[in-house]
């Protein structure tokens, strides 16, 4: 049984259980509501959960720790001597991977797998006509190792239906069991519903948990290979998959700075000066049609502004700006990331500008109007002083969007890692090559290879500390009206 067909059977076992427990709460009244403690319908619920959420923590568990035990059964059949010297295991683990995958496709397609096995050539064959792309050739110690990997997988799973399917009837039973008219149904399902939300909750910390504990665990690794001082003061990158890198992060950030400063001088007035006019101007309709039209720049993949970037904004620069003032004559520079970007994160300053300076009090600007005051002195020196805690917020989430992207730069800003003020050149960004050093072919212990995860937990810092100090401006400045 599939995980989707286990799922949906639990799911009508707990809709059974929510029709027998509601039935059952009315028969053991005697049909009489009134001498139930809750509702029927929440004898219902705590029926149902009793069979939802043992099998989903049960479930939750279960497949977490089946990769380990997968991963354990099949790297015992893995020969050492397979291991290519420029490889690691866990590499060739990752083709044991998709080889279990394309067996189970060819078997699943009617194909003798047992021949196939004998045929290394004409397993190859097989897997590329069935879409399977493998690093590294397949041997006979991979064959056997992703045998292992189907086995296990499959008893695993036959594990985790019977015993689902198992707890789904003993909590269908023991939450038939508890219905009497004095059971407190509504309390229980408060209580059980509390924790689910809380769970939910704990959901987000631990995800950041373990992308902190991941970035650290691999960082530490790089610093124990490369000296940590080239990486924070060396002025070059110069990545060599074969050895021998010099690996300095500061053009990186460098670049990364560059392209956020020209995407935040371009977004801020616009986006500002934009939800000035929505919230103090601007008529209801007028309004109603702006504001959405903004925000549908928010909905634009990334990749189409970066395709805008490298069709239309920067041969536009380098023909009309870049070449008759000498400034270059390229078309992937970081003006045009910049611009490009900045028209991304408008949307990001607009709406949220918008909706802190309409939680200004009326009462300040009528004040304000009452004094004298026009209505563009009321802005600003009234609305825009109270809203500007909220505003600045604003300005730094937008920050961490810009310094986050990458796709507007690989197409508008090139590759180039270098220390430069001319805004008409190419340079790069730190996400950028977070991308490139991921996508090689370099063995995955390797200094070119780890750098990323520095890299990446540089970033996470950066935007992190711009995030904390956002809330600590709006809270710190935040006015209370009451």
């Amino acid at each position: 049984m599939s995980l989707g067909l286990l799922f949906l059977t639990v799911l009508a076992l707990a809709a059974i259980g929510y029709a027998v427990g509601r039935r059952r709460a009315m028969a053991s009244a005697g049909g009489d509501m009134r001498k139930l403690h809750s509702l029927p319908t929440f004898y219902g619920w705590i029926t149902a959960l009793g069979v939802l959420v043992p099998v989903l923590a049960v479930s939750l568990v279960w497949l977490f720790a089946e990769g380990f035990f997968i991963h354990n059964s099949a790297i015992t059949h893995i020969d050492m001597a397979e291991v290519a010297e420029d490889s690691s295991v866990n590499l060739m683990m990752a083709d044991v991977t998709r080889l279990a995958g394309g067996l189970s496709v060819l078997e699943a397609a009617g194909t003798d797998i047992e021949a196939m096995k004998l045929d290394i050539e004409a397993l190859k064959t097989a897997l590329g006509e069935a879409g399977v792309a493998m690093g590294n050739d397949p041997t006979p110690g991979m064959i056997n190792a992703a045998e292992a990997v189907r086995s296990t997988g499959k008893l695993s799973r036959i594990g985790l239906n019977v015993v689902s399917l198992v707890l789904a009837l003993a909590g269908m039973a023991w939450g038939l069991r508890r219905i009497t008219p004095e059971f407190r149904a509504r309390n229980a399902t408060e209580k059980v519903s509390l924790g689910l939300l809380i769970f939910a909750s704990l959901i987000a910390v631990a995800t950041t948990v373990g992308i902190v504990f991941s970035l650290l665990a691999n960082t530490v690794h790089f610093f124990s290979i490369y000296p940590g001082s080239t990486f924070f003061l060396s002025p070059t990158w110069d990545p060599k998959f074969g050895g021998g890198s010099t690996l300095g992060i500061l053009p990186l950030v460098w670049g990364t700075l560059y392209v956020s400063v020209i995407s935040l001088i371009v977004a801020v007035p616009i986006g500002l000066f934009s939800a000035i006019y929505l919230a103090e101007y601007a008529s209801r309709r007028v309004r109603g049609i702006v504001k959405p039209l903004i925000e549908v720049l928010a909905g634009i993949p990334t990749i189409v502004y970066g395709l805008f970037a490298l069709i239309t904004v920067g041969p536009l620069l380098r023909d009309w700006i870049a070449l008759p003032m000498g400034f270059g004559n390229s078309s992937s520079t970081v003006m045009t990331a910049g611009l490009v970007m900045g028209i991304m994160i408008i949307p990001f300053v607009s709406s949220l500008s918008d909706d802190i300076i309409n939680a200004v009090p009326q009462s300040l600007r009528d004040g304000s109007l009452g004094l004298g005051a026009t209505p563009s002195e009321t802005i600003r020196q009234v609305v825009i002083p109270a809203a500007l805690p909220g505003i600045v917020g604003a300005v730094l989430l937008a920050a961490s969007r810009a310094i986050g992207e990458t796709m507007i730069v690989v197409l508008g800003a090139g590759a180039a890692a270098k220390l430069s003020l001319n805004p008409f050149e190419a340079m790069t960004t730190v996400t950028v090559k977070i991308v490139s050093q991921l996508t090689g072919d370099t063995e995955f212990s390797s200094p070119e290879t780890l750098v990323a995860f520095a890299l990446g937990l540089t970033l996470f810092t950066f935007t992190l500390c711009l995030n904390v100090l956002a809330l600590v401006i709006v809270r710190k400045y935040r006015e209370q009206y009451e």
